[in-house]
């Protein structure tokens, strides 16, 4: 695993709001990641969450159908799956997101498998941040490749520099690809950037930078594991998301978002 940044790559992720490792995990750490996703899969067997049945899609039959093809979501995967938890749990990772966000310690928020099947729809333009239970700018992702993410397949694009410029207004994640410039319409002529990726490549973008994937144009798939990371020491801001309604119950607004069991500290510069 490529884990040791450079100054360089730091001051790049800040400006641009991503960074992309080419060839991030060896061959041998691509099939292991490879293989502890198909165990967690065939493990789930489609739930969205663990010990939660989710429904993918939303409103009417015909918005269900659009969603349900835009990518298959699999959250928490490193709750129910030992290997994956392995892979999750990993503090280089922890290190990496901490020094890249400028933060003293690092929790896991969620992890997710991101499976763009043949034919898949486009994912929008859209943030991520603002669907969390924390308001932290320094909130980021990691986005590993397990396919080639190609221009055809459904690669990732970024607007570099957006982060600096959004707030935490959800505009969401809908059919219309340009919807979030309703919201951000200085945006509306910022060039994009595409990041086509080799399997075992991977990048970090931040929360706030908008970001969006091309349908999947081929008879194949585009797996992607991703994890999402909070700056350790943030509190609850009442968002439910990933939360269950007991987890819920228990939280007002303010209150630490510390529990390891939910949300492990993964990295922490003082220890």
């Amino acid at each position: 695993m490529k884990s040791e940044l450079s100054e360089e790559q730091i001051a790049n992720y800040q400006q641009d709001g991503f960074l992309v490792i080419e060839d991030f995990l060896s061959p041998q750490e691509l099939a292991d990641w490879r293989n502890a996703l198909e165990e967690a899969l065939a493990h789930r067997k489609g739930h969205k969450l663990p010990g939660r049945k989710e429904v993918y899609g939303k409103g009417d039959e015909a918005d269900k159908a659009y969603y349900d093809n835009v990518f298959d979501q699999l959250l928490n995967l490193w709750q129910d799956n030992p290997a994956i938890r392995e892979l999750m749990l990993d503090e280089r990772l922890g290190k990496m997101a901490a020094q890249l966000a400028g933060a003293d310690g690092i929790r896991i928020w969620h992890d997710q498998a991101l499976i763009k099947k043949p034919w898949a729809n486009p994912t929008s333009w859209h943030l991520d941040t603002p669907y969390w239970s924390f308001t932290d700018r320094r909130a980021l992702s990691i986005w590993v490749a397990l396919d080639d993410a190609t221009l055809e397949n459904g690669c990732l694009f970024f607007i570099p520099g957006s982060h600096r410029i959004t707030t935490f207004d959800n505009p969401g994640i809908g059919k219309n690809m340009g919807a979030i410039f309703n919201t951000y319409p200085q945006l509306s002529t910022a060039p994009s950037v595409a990041v086509p990726m080799k399997a075992g490549s991977c990048s970090f973008h931040n929360g706030l930078t908008i970001h969006g994937a091309h349908a999947n144009m081929t008879p194949g798939y585009r797996r992607a594991m991703t994890c999402a990371y909070m700056p350790d020491g943030n509190t609850f801001n009442g968002t439910q998301n990933i939360l269950s309604d007991e987890q819920v119950g228990r939280l007002t607004v303010g209150d630490q978002l510390d529990d390891n069991a939910q949300n492990p500290l993964i990295y922490s510069k003082a220890s």
